[in-house]
């Protein structure tokens, strides 16, 4: 029942969400115009050059990969600074040290490419203004790239921005749009809704609660009585708002929302597990508006939704099974461990398989303590990367296996592959094979290496899990995704969270280049006007197609790394609790 809830809110929520957006993105009028003048500031303040008439200089597919890239590298030098010397720096009633340059490394590069692995406890190791700016903010900036990004790439598919081939738009004035029209005010209702329900949000320091039952701890080999407790807290709701929405994922406190201050109540899950999802589905709506193909819109969304519920259904049904390492035992029911018990077994795995069909990675449950088959889903979602999938890089993502869908479906009929009437030659299929390939590329030869070498993997869970615990963290790191198998026992080393900020960066760019590139190639190009011999990509049968080039790509790629591990594990009945040391996002 709330897997049906869920779903039904975020369908009836993104439908109307989706056209919005697709109308301001348009320049068409809507509620929100009375924010023109600050947008307007913005330009400004960004350098926007405007052509007589007052539209923004459009940019072809190199200048936008370049403002793109540029602006985020940028802001992630600023976040880098910020965190190696937050000590010294304001906001930090806590006086919270600075974080070791390898650890800054790897959240600058997480979290300006939306991923969000979090090698840190927020809680205990990052000061408000950390938090706030070198969190917070990266998380409204970074989805509204990939956004833009997928709004460049539908107007090369349209011919260009305004029907001027090369012209993909401005992205200054795109990510500014799509910021203060989008994500804030969505952020802004969610994080008063989430606050209604008691996720604090407050500038004060901890707060200090009496233990019910006083505890004996030992402290440099003396036992001290324990009275109090130390209890973190902030402005908890706004970024919790933001990072569910805007598929970034992390979280305030180092165990995500199973703590019960991010998601106290059955209300908050609920709001929290439908966001996950609900502004990848409204950009699809939003795209075959855009488009003028609602078609194609519809068939995007049944091929992702289709892979999205299958997949659910596998991971609760996987969980509801007994604990492999219980057996022998009188007990039966669901797999309980890890789970947030508050809520159920199925409430975990819900929000399990909807946190990796996108990118968002947050947790309410411990994926290690899966069991062997229930964590094998979570790591095909992220091999496909594009159910749902990121704010924009979803389709992105799925635009790519549109290509190569549009060239094998062509080649099988005896027709020259073309989408929407432009022609898909060599080049554009050079492009999206080699983005492809940089998948399987980055994530089998940083496990391969990590596996290889033994003092990078010390205090690794044995056997065939431990083999999954790598696989995630690099899939994950791929996938921009950022969840865990936080039962890696070094994935807070040198080695992994340098490798890991080299992954993260050409992981979250290069697949958003390729498609704009491919984009900005097909907007030059002649339309060849539709026919009743036209491969139609809006029809059931183009659905199947390329739903059928998908899975059969990334099984051939990714299967025996999956039967190595959870597959394996399963079969061989040698699963066990899971050694975990800390939650990872």
């Amino acid at each position: 029942m709330n897997t049906f809830l869920t779903f039904l809110v975020v369908f009836v929520l993104a439908w109307p969400l989706g056209l919005y957006t697709a109308r301001f993105m348009r320049g068409e009028r809507t509620l929100l115009d009375f924010l023109a003048p600050v947008e307007r500031a913005f330009y400004r303040l960004m350098g926007v050059r405007f052509v007589p008439g007052g539209e923004a200089q459009g940019m072809d597919w190199r200048g936008y990969a370049r403002a793109l890239l540029f602006s985020n590298l940028l802001v992630g030098l600023v976040a880098f600074l910020i965190y190696v010397f937050q000590g010294a720096l304001p906001l930090n009633p806590d006086h919270v040290g600075n974080l070791p340059w390898y650890v800054a490394l790897n959240t600058a590069a997480s979290f300006i490419t939306n991923t969000n692995w979090q090698n840190y406890s927020g809680q205990s190791q990052l000061s408000y203004l950390s938090q706030m700016v070198g969190i917070t903010a990266l998380q409204i900036m970074t989805p509204a790239a990939g956004m833009a990004a997928m709004f460049a790439l539908l107007r090369g598919l349209m011919g260009g921005h305004h029907g001027q081939p090369g012209n993909l738009g401005n992205y200054f004035v795109d990510i500014t749009r799509l910021t203060t029209r989008l994500l804030i005010p969505v952020s802004v209702v969610l994080a008063l809704l989430l606050t209604w329900q008691g996720v604090p949000s407050t500038f004060s320091g901890a707060k200090t609660a009496t233990l019910l039952q006083p505890q004996t701890v030992t402290v440099s080999g003396k036992a001290q009585r324990v009275t109090t407790q130390t209890i973190p807290v902030g402005p908890v709701a706004a970024m919790v708002a933001i990072k569910q929405l805007g598929t970034n994922g992390g979280g305030w406190y180092g165990p995500n929302s199973a703590v019960p201050l991010e998601n106290p109540t059955p209300l908050s899950n609920l709001l929290e597990c439908a966001s996950l999802i609900l502004l990848p589905v409204t950009l699809v709506f939003a795209l075959g508006s855009f488009l003028r193909r609602p078609r194609f819109g519809v068939m995007i969304l049944s091929v992702m939704t289709v892979l999205c519920a299958a997949l659910t259904f596998a991971v609760i049904l996987a969980e509801r099974a007994p604990n492999p390492a219980l057996k022998g035992l009188a007990l039966t029911g669901p797999n309980l461990e890890g789970k947030e018990v508050r809520f159920g077994a199925d409430a975990t795995a819900l929000w399990a398989s909807l946190t990796t069909s996108t990118s968002n990675g947050s947790v309410n449950g411990m994926h290690d303590s899966f069991t062997a088959l229930g964590g094998v889903i979570p790591q095909v979602n992220m091999f496909l990367n594009d159910i749902y999938g990121g704010l924009g890089v979803g389709f992105i993502n799925m635009f790519l296996f549109v290509v190569l869908t549009v060239f094998i479906a062509g080649l099988m009929v005896g027709r020259t592959p073309e989408l929407f009437g432009r022609k898909i030659e060599v080049r554009e299929m050079k492009i999206a094979s080699l983005v492809i390939l940089l998948q399987p590329l980055l994530v089998l030869g940083l496990t391969a290496v990590s596996l290889s070498v033994p003092s990078l993997t010390a205090n690794l869970n044995p056997g065939f899990h431990g083999l999954s615990e790598v696989l995630y963290a690099f899939n994950s790191m791929y996938a921009n995704n950022g969840s865990a198998f936080a039962g890696l026992g070094t994935g807070n080393s040198v080695w992994y969270n340098v490798s890991g900020a080299c992954e993260l960066i050409v992981a979250r760019f290069l697949p958003i280049i390729g498609p704009l590139a491919i984009a900005g190639l097909l907007s030059v190009k002649r339309t060849s006007p539709e026919t009743s011999g036209t491969l139609r990509v809006d029809t059931p049968i183009f659905a199947g197609t390329l739903l059928t080039v998908m899975l059969l790509l990334q099984l051939l790629n990714f299967a025996p790394a999956l039967v190595l591990g959870g597959v394996s594990e399963h079969l061989t009945g040698t699963a066990v609790p899971a050694i975990t040391s800390g939650a990872t996002k």
